[in-house]
């Protein structure tokens, strides 16, 4: 009876070319991994709240980033294991989804927008509080002498987002000047003001009461250049007595917030001003406010109707 044959062992090296395939794959399959979990460098520097994305490319362009101790290009990706460094200071990226922080400040007259200040006036980001790894954005500026809601976030893209003129979110704001505004004047304002820095013009405007020489309106832009509303007025031979800024895209100024005071934004309504702020843009009604993520303030609710009387100084 035959034997039944065994078989023979591979001879070395047979099977190299399938193994060396497989870790051809395997490396490719590793180098997609890396590539799906990597950012660019200036956008997670802008989500870690140093500043916008322009911001961050311009201290790439400068040097000032590294990456494993190599001095970063503009472009370049990073990892979750890289060691990220800002003039010479580790920094954390957020590689985990996780909601910016975002805080409403009532500002009173008297404060500046400004980290630096040669004459050392009282800042508004001494009324803020003191963060580790991050710092506060201001989202827009108001002028010395203005008032009403500034917005602060952790988070670069965010302010970016409500910033951009290319976004035309809606800043709202009570206005009172002494005189008062005649029909063409009203509609000037509708059509476009010439001003040094270009024309402007407002988004809407209503003549909401006053008494004697003052008299109040509701203004609502799209834009945010330098003291807009005053030159705009000023460019129509009538002086702002009073400023206040009541609302920034879809958040209002709290009822319950005095001037100087500050309240942060719970995560829910963090949650919904970043899904508002992702979807502005896209229309033309994107500047209007949906769902405000706080009540409306009562400035608003005075000027929603005729005649009645101007806040108290």
């Amino acid at each position: 009876m035959p034997r039944p044959s065994t078989p023979k062992p591979p001879r070395p090296g047979r099977n190299r070319p399938a193994q060396a395939a497989r870790g051809r794959t395997a490396g490719a399959e590793a180098r997609q991994r890396e590539a799906a979990e990597s950012e660019k460098l200036h956008k997670m520097l802008a989500a870690a709240g140093l500043g916008s994305r322009r911001d961050m490319e311009m201290y790439i362009a400068t040097g000032r980033v590294s990456v494993n101790g190599q001095i970063a290009q503009v472009g370049d990706r990073v990892k979750p294991s890289d060691v990220v460094r800002v003039d010479g200071q580790v920094v954390r990226l957020p590689w985990r989804a996780r909601l910016p922080r975002v805080l409403i400040y009532h500002k009173p007259e008297g404060e500046i927008v400004s980290r630096d200040d040669p004459e050392r006036r009282a800042s508004v980001f001494d009324q803020l509080p003191r963060l580790r790894g991050e710092r506060w954005i201001a989202i827009g500026r108001l002028d010395y002498n203005t008032e009403g809601l500034l917005i602060f976030t952790t988070s670069g893209e965010l302010a970016n987002r409500l910033m951009h003129p290319r976004f035309e979110v809606e800043r709202e704001y009570a206005v009172r000047v002494l005189g008062e505004l005649s029909a063409e004047q009203l509609e000037a304002l509708r059509q476009g003001v010439k001003l040094e820095d270009g024309p402007a013009q407002v988004r809407s405007i209503e003549a909401t009461g006053g008494e004697g020489a003052n008299r109040w309106y509701r203004v609502v832009l799209m834009e945010g250049r330098n003291r807009e509303v005053r030159r705009l007025f000023e460019a129509l031979g009538l002086t702002v007595s009073r400023l206040i800024r009541v609302r920034f895209g879809p958040v209002a100024l709290p009822p319950r917030l005095k001037r100087g005071q500050r309240t942060e934004l719970a995560e829910d309504e963090v949650a919904r001003l970043v899904a508002w702020a992702g979807r502005a843009g896209e229309g033309k009604e994107a500047g209007k406010p949906a769902e405000p993520t706080k009540s409306v303030h009562p400035y608003r609710r005075r000027l929603a109707s005729r005649g009645a009387k101007p806040p108290a100084d």
